[in-house]
């Protein structure tokens, strides 16, 4: 696993958008692993940028969705579906007919998951999944103690979720749903690369128990440690609980360039 320490989220938004740039000049149909949430937006916002001024060209790219609720429609201004629509692939200037996702509003649930993973199979892969931490080491939606080789499946969000997302509800914890789909943990190692990008202080624990810790389902991201090609992204601030930050530093600085992330 790669740390890579960046004085701010900006700083590590530009730096994950490059990768990103040049993974689509290799391949312009790489298929990218999207994350919701307001730690992505700095990566989304320096890939559009570089989208705009001609630097790399996103359109045939395809996009993967890493959760969706369960019974909110497609079209419901808060379903992950529609936000990625909004954030990622109107402003890349990519069809939603290159976006692939799960069926959140299915009768039969669990062949959507299983239907979801046969997808990204079946569409070659991710070449690149994009990956925020909860405090509690926890990624997409799967909560601690979830199994290290769980495929996309069906979980259900706690009671402290439900009221933090309400806020994108009006404020009503009844209009937010009960139920998750999300890529198991399994299925996320699967990607070709995972980037993880975490910042602030109040990720500093969890970034710990991520890199230095025991690969464990307590925490759920520690599995990370054992995918060939994984990088973690951190400001200063999320960074402040490693033993080993000056190492990831200096290794950073004196890696070969042509190397990347």
């Amino acid at each position: 696993m790669e740390v890579v320490i960046v004085p701010d989220a900006k700083a590590g938004g530009e730096l994950i958008a490059e990768a990103m740039a040049q993974l689509l000049g290799r391949k312009p149909d790489a298929l990218l692993g999207v994350a919701t949430g307001s730690t992505p937006l700095p990566i989304y916002a320096a890939l559009v940028a570089k989208v705009r001024a001609g630097a790399v060209d996103a359109s045939r790219a395809r996009i993967a969705q890493l959760d969706e609720y369960v019974g909110l429609p497609a079209e419901h201004p808060e379903s992950y579906r529609s936000v990625l629509r909004r954030e990622v692939l109107e402003p890349l200037g990519i069809e939603m007919d290159a976006f692939i996702g799960p069926d959140g509003t299915a009768e039969d649930v669990q062949g959507a998951c299983e239907a979801y993973d046969a997808a990204l199979a079946e569409a070659g892969g991710v070449d690149l999944q994009l990956l925020g931490i909860g405090t509690d080491g926890h990624i997409g939606f799967n909560e601690p103690c979830s199994s290290l080789a769980s495929r996309t499946r069906i979980k259900t969000l706690t009671e402290q979720t439900r009221v933090d997302n309400a806020r994108f509800f009006d404020g009503d914890i009844e209009q937010v749903p009960h139920h998750v789909i999300t890529q198991g943990i399994g299925t996320i190692l699967e990607a070709r690369h995972l980037v993880l990008l975490a910042t602030g202080e109040g990720k500093a624990d969890a970034v710990a128990a991520t890199v230095e810790g025991p690969v464990a389902a307590v925490c759920p991201a520690s599995a990370l440690q054992l995918h060939p090609h994984a990088t973690v992204v951190v400001d200063e601030a999320a960074a402040s609980k490693l033993k080993l930050a000056d190492y990831f530093r200096h290794t950073y600085v004196n890696k070969p360039e042509w190397q990347g992330i």
